[in-house]
């Protein structure tokens, strides 16, 4: 399976970047904005795009049109404002949908975060955000894609343990950012989690084994 990552540079995207190159099942196309990054994945012998997720629809699917699957897991990152917010996590994430579509790509995984389908479980400190990941999730669960939504606790960059928790809806808790991209592509293998939308925290199932379970 060729797989694109939307945000293969952040953290999360890395690591699924990683296992995908390191599988004999699958090939990761790293989609980064800048030239260092498709430098540094293309060093790694990793296929690699460079596509500024703030452009257009087209250049986006330009890209798409070489992939099985597309993962999002892209995010402004804490250290932006409200609007960057909405630009990347919000926008960002429907261009790519609409992109998928484009291209004829019907697989969609996207990450989002854990509790923002609830608004009285929104973040207090940045309600933008779990605005922004809960309406890219409502858009996903309409646009006729085969969507899985992965909604992950506190991220951490503790050694991936392969065992998590899963349900629909779960009290906060952490895990490492390791175990949500193994996740990410147990998700892509198993075809029981198409239409399927859960948070997720570290736990004591394996990984594949609690998604069958939803």
């Amino acid at each position: 399976m060729n797989v694109l990552i939307i945000g293969a540079n952040g953290q999360i995207g890395q690591h699924v970047v990683r296992k995908l190159h390191e599988s004999s099942e699958h090939n990761a196309i790293a989609m980064v904005r800048k030239e260092e990054q498709k430098a540094k994945f293309e060093e790694q012998g990793v296929k690699t795009a460079l596509v500024d997720l703030e452009g257009s629809i087209d250049d986006i699917a330009n890209v798409a049109k070489e992939a099985d699957a597309i993962v999002f897991t892209a995010g402004s990152g804490g250290h932006t404002g409200a609007d960057k917010t909405m630009m990347i996590d919000l926008d960002g994430a429907i261009k790519s949908m609409e992109a998928a579509k484009q291209a004829g790509v019907k697989r969609f995984v996207i990450v989002s975060a854990i509790g923002v389908h609830h608004r009285d479980k929104w973040m207090s400190s940045a309600p933008y955000y779990s605005a922004a990941k809960y309406y890219a999730d409502v858009w996903l669960e309409k646009s006729g894609l085969d969507y899985t939504i992965i909604r992950p606790g506190g991220l951490t960059n503790d050694p991936g343990t392969g065992k998590i928790k899963v349900a629909v809806d779960l009290e906060r808790g952490q895990i490492p950012r390791a175990d949500v991209a193994s996740t990410i592509i147990a998700s892509l293998e198993d075809n029981h989690t198409i239409g399927k939308a859960f948070d997720m925290i570290g736990g004591e199932t394996p990984i594949e084994e609690a998604l069958k379970s939803l």
